[in-house]
């Protein structure tokens, strides 16, 4: 099997407000969209992130209402730090403040308005 690239497609209750703040904060752009979808890439390569509005109908019935709840959208990044700062320049809440683990993960949290977390990691030296 040959992966030619991946997305992580997410069910919310507003596709738009969840695309807006990945574009805005993010730097994704809009690939393509319809009623009910709206699939982003980001121009540096990593997971295409795909929105999917609860209740649509193109879902399997035992998926429609089904929301991205549990999941956290990571993205790693050169400087947790600056990323926070900027962040939260823009005005964004930091849900999860800057932390390190003992494993040399440095990261943070912010959180979309759909409440989908989007968590930003820089790996350092333990």
């Amino acid at each position: 099997m040959q992966i030619t690239s991946t997305a992580v497609a997410l069910t919310v209750d507003s596709t738009e407000a969840s695309a807006a703040f990945l574009r805005r904060h993010f730097g994704y752009t809009e690939q393509m969209s319809a009623d009910g979808f709206v699939s982003l890439a980001h121009p540096g390569g990593g997971v295409d992130v795909v929105y999917l509005r609860r209740g649509l109908e193109v879902l399997p019935e035992d998926q429609r209402h089904r929301t991205a709840d549990g999941v956290i959208l990571a993205f790693t990044v050169d400087d947790a730090a600056a990323e926070q700062e900027r962040l939260r320049a823009e005005g964004v809440a930091i849900t999860l403040p800057l932390r390190e683990e003992p494993w040399g993960e440095r990261l943070f949290q912010v959180t979309d308005p759909n409440g989908v977390p989007v968590e930003l990691v820089e790996w350092v030296r333990p």
